[in-house]
């Protein structure tokens, strides 16, 4: 739970009630590598905090798995649209490592959130921050080429670069296994 507090306090300051408040609302989760969090058509019930491993978000488009997030220890993730909607989810999120995640159901959620307008406006921050990277990984695939990106991946995410499969890496990339061994070939020499 300390991470999460220590996440939430890089935004917004907390109270002794505060802390008790995210203590008795998030639920501690473990899970092997390979589980799934939430599978595409169903509706997302949890907003998950990555407390310790790596998860990634993805979609099946035809047979082809296209990873669309990875995320690191210390990070929210959810399918938000889903949740926040309560439409069928078109994204997986799996487990890569073992994980452990603390977890806010729906209705915790919205007593978060009106618990105060400090927590309405903090909910809305992570929201953004998920919406802005988003954006931003458009903006790298328009403006980037793929060694750019890989070198950017590997500056932001070192860690991920040595915990993740290339062939996952490179589906995060827009790029083929072949292509992404090639570039890094290229960087090492």
């Amino acid at each position: 739970m300390k991470k999460l507090i220590d996440y939430i306090k890089l935004k917004t300051s907390l109270s002794k009630e505060d802390s008790n408040l995210i203590e008795g609302l998030f639920t501690f989760q473990k899970a092997a590598p390979n589980t799934l969090f939430l599978c595409e058509g169903n509706v997302e019930r949890y907003v998950y905090f990555l407390n310790s491993g790596v998860v990634k978000g993805y979609r099946n488009i035809g047979g082809k798995i296209i990873v669309e997030q990875l995320i690191e220890e210390g990070n929210f993730f959810s399918s938000f649209e889903s949740f926040m909607q309560g439409t069928p989810a078109q994204d997986n999120f799996e487990s890569i490592t073992e994980c452990e995640v603390y977890k806010i159901s729906k209705p915790g959620f919205v007593s978060w959130k009106s618990a105060s307008h400090k927590w309405s406006n903090y909910v809305q921050d992570v929201i953004n921050d998920h919406l802005n990277c988003k954006i931003q990984r458009v903006r790298d695939f328009q403006t980037l080429s793929a060694k750019e990106r890989y070198i950017k991946f590997v500056e932001n995410y070192p860690k991920l670069a040595l915990q993740v499969k290339v062939e996952t890496i490179a589906s995060f990339l827009g790029l083929e296994p072949q292509s992404l061994s090639r570039i890094r070939r290229q960087l090492s020499i």
